[in-house]
């Protein structure tokens, strides 16, 4: 099997390629591409917050039946 042989700078090529790939294509060059990137990230915000918001429900609701629980063993004389 030949040798592959790599320069140093091969490497900075393709990650400077690939980084300006975004700016290549124009997406962000335009008010309609930036605005686009906006609103992808926005719903990406919403999809992830919608996640955490129904466990954070979740755990809130747990608590509270928990501490009532507790509140009423208390008030009961069992605890």
């Amino acid at each position: 099997m030949p040798d592959v042989l790599v320069g140093p700078d091969m490497t900075a090529s393709l990650a400077a390629s690939v980084s300006s790939l975004p700016l290549q294509a124009g997406l962000l060059g335009s008010q309609a591409g930036q605005l686009l990137v906006a609103l992808v990230a926005v719903a990406l915000v919403i999809v992830v917050g919608k996640f955490v918001l129904k466990l954070a429900w979740r755990l809130v609701t747990i608590g509270i039946v928990l501490v009532a629980a507790f509140f009423l063993l208390s008030t009961a004389g069992v605890i």
